[in-house]
């Protein structure tokens, strides 16, 4: 469901985007609204859902990951037991840092953490023995565009 969005919302939002540490204060100023009339306003998108939730965004390998990988997975059986089963165990891996299911060749799309091989292997053989009829593995060289900000407009 669409959320309807003024420009100082977009505002909000693009300045939360750039720097999800900013002080309320802050926020207040950039917009030009009360700290109390911001604050309800943050509250307002995150009850409507527009903001998910606000985090730090952490390095991997600076936080001992040396191998991230991305991993596509076929199922063996498509029925929802099955992928039941599988979301369940992606869901309970720490090392699993995101998830989606896809339309096409493969099943889901999972990028994955791990401090050395042997860890990796760990994760993979837990998705093969659960589901995972074929997992096809992509080490990431190199990040060329960090995760993005939307680019918002008032709706």
């Amino acid at each position: 469901m669409t959320v309807s969005l003024d420009e100082i919302d977009v505002q909000l939002l693009t300045a939360l985007q750039q720097d999800a540490d900013r002080t309320n204060v802050e926020l207040a100023r950039l917009v030009g609204l009360s700290p109390a009339a911001t604050l309800h306003r943050v509250r307002r998108l995150k009850e409507s859902g527009v903001i998910r939730v606000i985090s730090a965004q952490l390095d991997p390998a600076a936080c001992g990951f040396a191998l991230q990988v991305y991993v596509a997975a076929t199922l063996a059986r498509h029925d929802v037991r099955s992928a039941q089963k599988f979301d369940d165990l992606i869901r309970s891996l720490p090392q699993v840092i995101a998830a989606d299911t896809v339309a096409g060749e493969t099943d889901y799309l999972l990028t994955v953490v791990a401090r050395d091989v042997p860890e990796l292997q760990q994760v993979l053989a837990s998705l093969a023995t659960r589901g995972g009829q074929r997992l096809v593995t992509y080490l990431r060289l190199d990040e060329i565009k960090p995760p993005s900000r939307l680019p918002l407009s008032p709706i």
